[in-house]
């Protein structure tokens, strides 16, 4: 087996990284082909180390000038959003206004219909109870006809039965009197014999 140093270490670091793949210590070790993990482990701690200052940016404060400048020009960009933003403030307060008075109109209208509905919706009851009252009238008319058709009725057909008594005994009469006059004149014809037979006895 080769001799693990640093620079090999190193140099398999570097190309598991530059793979795109992640070196870790399993990783290393697998490449090596054996090894300590702490003989690793310390070399790629340094590596690790030395990789990070690389990839550090670098930090140092901007020139007096550049700063200012860049004050001045955020301050005008602040100023330039200050505006925007107020414009923006103004323009929806107004489209807010516009809506609360569109909302105010139609809280109005929708008010005005209400009475409307309301007045409306009470003159169809009075006419309802009206409508109710003459159909309680007319029931209560009907059922006083009702009760005069049905005495009358009644009073019909008393007096359709004491006609037709008095029509029987009117034709009950009439042949009493043939029977009476029958009589009569059997009786006058007796009569007249007896007195015709009294005058021829006394001639």
């Amino acid at each position: 087996m080769a001799s693990i140093t640093k620079d090999r270490i190193f140099a398999i670091a570097e190309d598991l990284d530059a793979a795109g793949v992640n070196p870790t210590l399993a990783a290393v070790r697998k490449a090596l082909g054996g090894g300590s993990f702490t003989t690793i482990s310390e070399a790629m701690a340094e590596w690790r180390s030395r990789k990070e200052a690389k990839e550090a940016p670098i930090r140092e404060p901007a020139p007096q000038i550049i700063a200012e400048r860049l004050a001045e020009i955020g301050a005008e960009i602040w100023a330039a959003a200050l505006e925007l933003a107020n414009g923006r403030l103004a323009s929806e307060r107004e489209g807010l206004e516009i809506a609360r008075s569109q909302l105010e109109a139609e809280k109005r209208e929708a008010a005005e219909l209400a009475d409307q509905v309301t007045a409306e919706l009470e003159t169809l009851q009075a006419r309802v109870a009206g409508l109710e009252a003459s159909e309680k009238a007319a029931r209560t008319e009907t059922a006083e006809l009702s009760n005069k058709l049905t005495a009358a009725s009644s009073r019909v057909a008393t007096a359709e039965a004491r006609a037709e008594e008095i029509s029987k005994r009117a034709e009950d009469l009439k042949a009493e009197l043939a029977r009476v006059s029958t009589q009569n004149t059997e009786l006058l014809k007796a009569l007249a014999d007896v007195a015709k037979g009294a005058g021829e006895k006394g001639g």
